[in-house]
């Protein structure tokens, strides 16, 4: 990671009309068809967060500004990105975990079964200051049309939540929602972003 000039980048202008703005956070939504990774996880027991979590990292891969970050008031540039998830403690709380993505399934899957049990275990979060981190929260046990994050000022992360699957017609569908800072990225390249999840979702393994 390092520090980069934001005049000398695509998000010069954003940079100076949103970096002091109050509320520089925006939120979309989006449904999405999530029946082949239900199925993926089911015949390959795997789990169904980890897979969502792996489809994130994938899609936003592809996304040049996915790699910058309004950290402060600088503008960081960084080589890697990763996913975070909130895991349930042996406590009967929640701590956070950083899982590098790799475009390697496995691979994805042994780290995110490791960290995630560490941190279980621990009770410690595992953070990746080294890289650029993409939140998430998932709420599998409550029907949710959508959530709005605060905008703590600190994390400018991008940030998904999602809440219970529902079923439609032998089809299961999966509402997320999606909110990112406007220095980072435009309506555009998000939008783009949510538009990558569902063929990424229906990879074939």
């Amino acid at each position: 990671m390092k520090e980069i000039n934001p005049a000398l980048t695509t998000r010069a202008y954003a940079y100076e009309m949103w970096m002091q703005a109050p509320m520089p956070m925006v939120t979309f939504f989006k449904t999405l068809d999530v029946t082949n990774l239900v199925r993926i996880s089911k015949k390959k027991g795997l789990k169904l967060n980890m897979l969502m979590c792996w489809c994130i990292g994938k899609a936003a891969s592809d996304i040049k500004e996915f790699y910058m970050l309004p950290v402060g008031d600088k503008l960081i540039q960084y080589d890697t990105i990763a996913v975070n998830t909130i895991v349930a403690n042996r406590l009967g709380e929640v701590s956070s975990c950083d899982i590098p993505f790799s475009e390697d399934l496995n691979q994805f899957n042994s780290d995110y079964i490791r960290l995630t049990g560490q941190v279980a275990e621990t009770c410690q979060n595992h953070d990746l200051t080294e890289s650029m981190v993409i939140g998430t929260s998932a709420l599998v046990n409550y029907e949710i049309d959508g959530a709005v994050g605060m905008y703590s000022g600190i994390f400018n992360n991008p940030f998904l939540i999602w809440g219970r699957i529902k079923n439609r017609f032998f089809r299961k569908y999966l509402t997320v929602s999606f909110q990112f800072h406007h220095t980072q990225m435009d309506g555009a390249h998000a939008a783009q972003f949510l538009e990558e999840l569902q063929p990424v979702f229906d990879f074939q393994l």
